[in-house]
């Protein structure tokens, strides 16, 4: 199975400042300085997304709004996502419907905002109208940018989601068994020591109960964060292409599955092959390492 073509780079508002830095996608990312002038915009919505669920609390963007990774996204009894009807009631309560711009950001990188982006495209709302804050949380702190503790509430829309399909841009633990088997690209974006299997968690973290290390055969080390800069905006495109094409050898035509732990820091990897690098296929396989690692005879390297 296949994620669908990114669609034409067209509809909504776009920062033209992105442009030079060669991306496929350019409007997928908008700066600080066009959220700034976009704060007000009667159809445009920010939705906060971090690992640390109290930042928000703490202060967040003017006009933000909190979505909770866990909360919000995944379902509270099956490890799996919220259905239609839920992610209906919850873009309802954003002010969110088919013509709005939404505009991801949170700490880390990103890595929640882009993991919260790929949830909404498995419901496919339109990718036309997703964006990421290039730099997120960071940047506009180091910018001396303001932040608010004061919640934003929009008029409810009459939003309707398409059901959530899971064939185009997620992966599952047989699928990827048999993409390995056929020695088509993985790419474990892990640290070295979780892909090694020195450690079967990242660096100061709790172990989450994985009972085996290493990675998946045949799958390239990309740690997700090497996508980044400092400041946690993205490479420009070549740097990237030197990363993906250059060392792990990968190609704009391949059939491409990333992994991590979750499917967080892979929704980062994912985000950046499909809407910064152009490739089209690429799907995020978010039962990972607390899957593989945990399932009996599920083949190993180290």
């Amino acid at each position: 199975m296949t994620a669908s073509a990114v669609s034409p780079d067209i509809a909504s508002p776009s920062d033209e400042s992105i442009a030079p830095k060669g991306y496929a996608r350019p409007s997928s990312l908008v700066s600080t300085t066009w959220l700034a002038a976009h704060l007000d915009d009667p159809n445009v919505r920010v939705l906060e997304s971090d690992e640390d669920v109290l930042l928000y609390d703490i202060g967040h963007i003017p006009n933000a709004q909190k979505i909770d990774w866990h909360a919000d996204l995944n379902d509270d009894v099956v490890r799996d996502y919220i259905g239609r009807d839920k992610f209906q009631v919850l873009l309802r309560r954003f002010g969110i419907d088919d013509s709005t711009t939404v505009v991801f950001y949170g700490d880390k990188n990103n890595w929640w905002a882009t993991y919260a982006f790929w949830v909404f495209r498995l419901f496919d709302f339109p990718d036309d109208k997703l964006r990421i804050l290039d730099g997120g949380r960071t940047k506009w702190e180091q910018e001396g940018r303001p932040f608010t503790p004061d919640v934003r509430r929009y008029p409810p829309t009459g939003f309707v989601a398409h059901e959530r399909d899971d064939s185009r841009i997620r992966t599952f633990k047989d699928e990827v068994l048999a993409h390995a088997e056929a020695h088509r690209p993985l790419i474990d974006v892990r640290s070295p020591d979780e892909y090694t299997g020195k450690k079967t968690h990242m660096a100061e973290y709790p172990q989450e109960g994985v009972l085996r290390g290493g990675h998946i055969p045949g799958a390239k080390n990309v740690p997700w964060a090497r996508a980044a800069n400092p400041d946690g905006t993205f490479k420009p495109a070549d740097e990237l292409r030197a990363i993906y094409e250059g060392e792990a050898g990968l190609t704009p035509a391949d059939d491409v599955v990333a992994y991590c732990r979750i499917g967080e820091r892979s929704s980062h990897t994912w985000f950046v092959l499909h809407y910064l690098l152009g490739y089209q296929n690429v799907r995020n396989y978010d039962g990972s390492w607390t899957e593989w690692g945990n399932s009996v005879r599920s083949p190993i390297e180290k």
